[in-house]
């Protein structure tokens, strides 16, 4: 293959990414461009620049897209209720697409031919990294260092640092025992002892939230105002998408809401255990599931829970640029259409509970004909007996060629 000339590096500042761009230098001796995107995990992102500026780096992008990643990937995947393995909220999964967009379009801009990135070829980053590169600009060089390196452990890459002179935050003595990721819609927790699936994890480890034991001992309300399937509103101020998942979070972390302990299958074939800190999506696909309690129609809320296993695994294993998912994508957001009012919500030690949901223009609730006192004609019981009988005809020839 014909010699590299530039490559943007997904850079974190981190012991890995920052060992992966001298490791490029070294042994593809090309430019490397790298690029760091502000997603909400909430980091001082400042100090990468530094850190690439000191190994030499000319052109260095760090970019907020919170506000992007908010409206164009988490609002569109909380329409479709989507959760993968019925635990799962897919933090990791749908920041994965924007970055690789982003890194994309810095290529096209300064003219690189390469792209790189700092996922292990044991997990499931690598393929949304890479599915994402090849749909946006198929003709693009990949360069995945974990796959090709002999650092294959944390120690090497610190010896590797070591010897080259890279400055590396050790924290005193002790190093961090958990591989974590963290933008706006969670924070996850993998290795150390989270390796062990019957070992609880450590209270120290969690950042967000608080224990439900300590939990405040009254209730949180809260008001959400929806429109076409998306939050607009909290307690009635208005909010940009990354407000309302920023506020989100602070309100349910406070009260000891969105952490989960699970054990997933990745793409790649494994089992793997992780912990995940996720208020803002625990309370919203809650919330969500309300106001469309009360605005949509029967089948199209049953079809769409029959389509959204589908769908969450479209996120989970990278196809978030696949036709099928913006196919599906595109019906998700039809229905929505109707999907406006208001839920309001109790936050109370760990739980959300739904307490009430109206939409003044869209509700197809009739309480004339669901009340269970007088209801003034609105509906013929009488109905039901044909109804019911139709409906088991099937079952009734069935079960007479039985008893004959």
């Amino acid at each position: 293959m014909s010699k590299i000339k530039k490559i943007v590096l997904a850079y974190s500042g981190g012991l890995d990414t920052s060992v992966i761009l001298k490791w490029l230098q070294e042994n593809y001796g090309c430019e490397v461009v790298t690029f760091t995107a502000d997603i909400g995990q909430g980091e001082e992102l400042e100090p990468a620049r530094a850190k690439a500026q000191a190994a030499g780096v000319k052109q260095i992008f760090i970019d907020d897209l919170r506000e992007e990643f908010a409206r164009d990937f988490v609002f569109p995947m909380f329409r479709a209720n989507a959760i993968y393995e019925g635990e799962y909220l897919l933090g990791t999964s749908i920041a994965r697409p924007l970055i690789a967009k982003r890194q994309i379009e810095i290529a096209r801009q300064v003219g690189a031919d390469a792209v790189s990135h700092g996922a292990t070829g044991k997990g499931n980053d690598q393929v949304r990294f890479e599915l994402g590169y090849y749909a946006l600009m198929p003709e693009v060089r990949v360069v995945a260092p974990w796959r090709e390196w002999d650092l294959t452990s944390r120690e090497k890459l610190l010896t590797y640092a070591d010897k080259n002179g890279i400055p590396i935050e050790r924290h005193g003595k002790k190093k961090s025992p958990y591989s974590t990721d963290a933008n706006l819609l969670h924070i996850s927790y993998e290795g150390g002892v989270l390796e062990d699936p019957w070992a609880e994890p450590e209270e120290d480890m969690w950042r967000w939230t608080v224990a439900v034991e300590k939990a405040p001992d009254r209730p949180t309300y809260i008001e959400l105002t929806y429109q076409h399937g998306d939050i607009v509103a909290i307690d009635g101020k208005a909010m940009s998408p990354a407000q309302v998942m920023a506020a989100l979070n602070k309100i349910g972390g406070e009260n000891g809401i969105g952490r989960t302990d699970i054990v997933e299958n990745r793409y790649v074939g494994m089992k793997s255990r992780g912990a995940y800190e996720t208020p803002a999506g625990t309370i919203m696909l809650r919330a969500h599931r309300a106001i469309e309690s009360i605005t949509l129609d029967r089948e199209v809320a049953h079809l769409k829970d029959e389509l959204m296993p589908r769908y969450a695994s479209l996120i989970y294993t990278g196809y978030w640029w696949a036709p099928e998912r913006k196919m599906m994508q595109t019906m998700i957001d039809a229905s929505q259409e109707t999907v406006n009012g208001r839920v309001r919500l109790k936050l109370y030690k760990g739980n959300v509970f739904v307490v009430g949901r109206e939409s003044s223009t869209d509700s197809l609730f009739d309480a004339r004909i669901a009340t269970f006192e007088e209801d003034q004609g609105a509906y013929n019981q009488a109905d039901a007996t044909g109804f019911i009988r139709l409906n088991a005809l099937r079952m009734r020839i069935a079960a007479r060629k039985k008893h004959r």
